[in-house]
């Protein structure tokens, strides 16, 4: 990028702070704020917009995760068996980044919010809920990781929106747990697909930087919050959020068209 269409400092922090306070609050990496914030508003290419935003969720991640951890919110074994896929996944999504339209991808996703959203409004997961390891639920937890990879490679998302809510309905986690537990698995997926898309590049390093360093600022207090809210409204603003993210994308697409 030249200098005379890098963002300012300003709004880059700006954007990170938003990032970081729906990261605490959701389990999110913040990149369905991060990607349309800086491919729209401010004018960033939309590749460089998603490679940007996963590198800006590392440190973001990671803040967030010792946030959760210290509240004993983590489910250390599940986001370990979580990361082992995502890192696999997250090279295959920024691979696919570089070589194919994203266009079916993002239909897919679309779809997939549409079902998680009407699900939040049946399904209140209890705070005392926790995830029960077996070998089929590691597999699955697995198989979740690498799906959640390739997203956040190809779509410049972090996969909470995908991994907070599958924990919860198909593995019977507690919202908190599943919260903290999605931002640690984050934090390998980041690293692995940063990496790819830095020899491929399509990350702005001096814009990631910013974002993440105003994202790891606000990002426990999005969690501090999260346990202040009872689990059904908890439900209730992450349907409205994930409700947000799809209009954006559907909008988006039908300008496109």
């Amino acid at each position: 990028m030249t200098d005379s269409v890098r963002p300012s400092a300003i709004s880059l922090l700006l954007v990170g702070v938003a990032g970081g306070l729906l990261s605490g609050l959701f389990g999110i990496g913040g990149g369905t704020i991060i990607v349309p914030a800086l491919a729209l508003w401010l004018s960033m290419p939309q590749k460089i917009s998603a490679g940007t935003s996963v590198a800006a969720i590392l440190p973001t991640a990671i803040v967030g995760a010792t946030s959760y951890a210290v509240q004993g919110n983590v489910d250390w074994v599940a986001a370990i068996l979580l990361a082992a896929g995502i890192i696999a996944g997250a090279q295959l999504g920024t691979y696919l980044l570089a070589r194919i339209p994203v266009s079916a991808v993002q239909w897919s996703f679309m779809g997939f919010l549409a079902v998680v959203i009407v699900s939040l409004w049946f399904v209140v997961p209890s705070r005392e809920s926790e995830i029960t390891i077996n070998f089929l639920t590691g597999a699955l937890l697995v198989l979740t990781g690498f799906i959640t990879g390739i997203l956040s490679g190809v779509l410049g998302v972090g996969g909470g929106v995908v991994v907070v809510p599958v924990l919860m309905f198909f593995f019977g986690s507690s919202d908190l747990i599943a919260k903290g537990t999605s931002l640690l698995m984050m934090i390998p997926g980041s690293i692995s697909a940063t990496l790819g898309n830095v020899r491929r590049q399509n990350v702005d390093l001096r814009a990631a930087v910013w974002v993440g360093v105003a994202a790891c600022a606000a990002v426990p207090f999005g969690s501090i919050l999260a346990g202040w809210i009872d689990p059904f409204w908890g439900n209730v603003a992450f349907s409205a959020y994930l409700a947000f993210v799809l209009i954006q994308m559907l909008t988006r697409k039908l300008k496109k068209k």
